[in-house]
């Protein structure tokens, strides 16, 4: 688990800040959920029998006695939630959230125990337009934010009876091939055979590309779903690759899966996963809705990010105050509070702390501040400021305390607000 310093959080923040703005454009709302649910809410969704249920989840007793669990991921909680507050009855909803999730999982690039996801869900659309939106949602952030380096694979799982019928032949085949099963598939033939499918050790490549595929096994109407899902992705200019092999980790899916992979973060490749899992409504016990989401790891798309060399300034203040003395730290205070009022989201910062005048220049120079307003004993006099630019070789001059807000907003290129109170 990992603090997050001052110098790292630009990048973060250029992430969320597209995404919010992304959603809002196609009418996505935000939505909040706890970190911590019912342990049972996660046994009943993603599975009893998965990676993320059996060995990664922190769960506890808490002092009534139920077991709680800190949320591994944020969809069943989502719809926990919108089931309770009734959300889904006769309603269509297009949500997303964001946060800490948390597993035990063994740390490296990418993968930590506790790590941030963006989630975008959908639920009461049936056709698979919205499994494209979906997409075009993910694909629009990667431009947004000057990601190339990433690819789309697609699958259809089917639903659950003819899923179970392809998981007859699986393990038939599995264990006509046991002896080449390492002790991981072993554990996994009668608990979750398609996720031998997922395996990468080396040894077993050979005999799962023989394997029986999924989507030669869909039902009709699967079929025909993953079909017009294509076409839809075609039109759209949306490159794709099928992947037989692509199942996910959690039991809730059906038909449409997806991932955008990268291979500039190493063994973690995938950025963004997600799919269809038109049971889980009811499963929880809610009617039956039909639902699809995704979710995208925060700290891979940092990785990316650094990785392509994405350079991501920390905001500056516009101004920065120099205040020479205990009579310029009092009338600065009340100047600058003037300026935030007149200038908003311009970032004003008046020194703390005192120290001479070539220490408090060095700080400004150190926020990155486009101007210093220098203020000392004879500006108090004068009832001036002295404005230096600090980005450009324009000089200084002297600018009366009751035209610093209209003139720092010409030389800044702002607007004053016209709310402001400038007889303060």
């Amino acid at each position: 688990m990992n603090d997050l310093l001052a110098d790292q959080l630009p990048w973060w923040q250029l992430v969320e800040r597209n995404a919010c703005m992304l959603f809002a454009d196609y009418g996505y709302q935000e939505f909040r959920v706890p970190l911590v649910e019912r342990t049972e809410l996660f046994l009943r969704s993603i599975g009893a029998h998965t990676d993320i249920v059996e060995k990664e989840m922190y769960s506890f007793e808490d002092r009534g006695g139920d077991s709680l669990s800190l949320r591994p991921e944020a969809t069943a909680g989502l719809v926990r939630a919108a089931i309770e507050h009734g959300l889904l009855h006769n309603q269509k909803q297009r949500l997303w959230t964001s946060g800490p999730m948390f597993r035990h999982e063994r740390p490296q690039q990418g993968r930590y125990r506790q790590f941030h996801q963006i989630d975008c869900e959908a639920f009461g659309y049936e056709g698979p337009d919205i499994d494209v939106e979906m997409i075009q949602i993910s694909a629009r952030l990667w431009r947004m934010l000057g990601i190339s380096d990433v690819r789309l694979r697609i699958n259809s799982l089917g639903t659950p009876a003819s899923r179970q019928q392809y998981r007859a032949l699986l393990v038939a085949y599995f264990e006509r091939h046991r002896a080449v099963l390492d002790a991981d598939s072993l554990r996994r033939l009668e608990s979750n055979p398609m996720r031998i499918l997922d395996s990468k050790n080396p040894a077993m490549q050979a005999m799962l590309a023989g394997a029986p595929e999924l989507t030669d096994h869909l039902d009709a109407a699967s079929r025909g779903h993953f079909e017009r899902f294509r076409d839809l992705l075609d039109a759209s200019g949306i490159q794709y690759d099928i992947d037989p092999r692509l199942v996910r980790g959690l039991d809730y899916y059906t038909r449409t899966v997806f991932e955008w992979t990268t291979s500039a973060l190493g063994a973690q490749d995938a950025v963004c996963s997600g799919g269809r899992y038109d049971d889980l409504v009811a499963q929880l016990g809610g009617d039956p809705t039909p639902a699809i989401g995704w979710a995208l790891g925060i700290e891979r798309i940092v990785g990316l990010l650094q990785a392509r060399g994405v350079a991501v300034s920390p905001t500056a203040p516009a101004v920065y105050l120099v205040l020479s003395g205990e009579r310029a730290e009092r009338a600065g205070l009340a100047i600058a509070e003037r300026l935030r009022d007149a200038l908003p989201g311009a970032g004003v910062q008046a020194n703390m702390g005192g120290g001479s005048l070539k220490s408090q220049m060095k700080r400004a120079d150190k926020s990155g501040a486009q101007l210093a307003l220098i203020i000392g004993d004879d500006e108090i006099a004068r009832k001036s400021a002295v404005v230096r630019m600090l980005r450009a070789d324009a000089g200084q001059q002297d600018c009366a305390w009751e035209e610093l807000p209209a003139g720092i907003a010409a030389m800044l290129g702002r607007k004053v607000n016209a709310r402001s109170d400038d007889g303060r």
